[in-house]
């Protein structure tokens, strides 16, 4: 869950900035421009999916049957879900960052920059069905 957040934070700055810079000269331009803070937002909700079903796996010490092979597979999971996370976050940080300051420029951009944001929120979502994968099996 904490690399999920990272790369959602991250995300989610890195965007930030680039709204507050485009909404100082044109600020017709915000309401479009939150795509990719609402993107990484996402991220963090993959990782609090993960983190719910391996939670729910886990029963009180008395009645724990808790194997290694089971914590291996939980530890998988919730890496692939989180290190996924971290890149999408990364990823769409950056081009939210310079997509939005382009978009400011030539309006042309923003379907190339909607269309990237999704690819880079994809890479969040592959990490969620290999993390559910993993997670199936243990």
């Amino acid at each position: 869950m904490i690399f999920g957040c990272i790369g959602a934070a991250y995300g989610t700055a890195k965007s930030g900035i680039g709204i507050a810079g485009v909404g100082t000269y044109r600020p017709d331009l915000i309401m479009k421009s939150l795509i990719p803070v609402v993107m990484s937002g996402i991220i963090a909700v993959y990782a609090l999916v993960i983190a719910v079903l391996i939670a729910g796996d886990m029963g009180p010490p008395p009645q724990q049957n808790y194997s290694l092979f089971t914590g291996f597979m939980h530890l998988a999971s919730g890496l692939s879900v989180g290190l996924a996370g971290l890149a999408a976050g990364y990823a769409i940080g950056i081009v939210g960052d310079m997509g939005v300051r382009c978009y400011m420029q030539q309006s042309r951009i923003f379907v190339g920059m909607v269309l990237i944001l999704i690819f880079g929120e994809v890479l969040g979502l592959y990490g969620l069905i290999v993390g559910l994968i993993l997670h199936s099996k243990s």
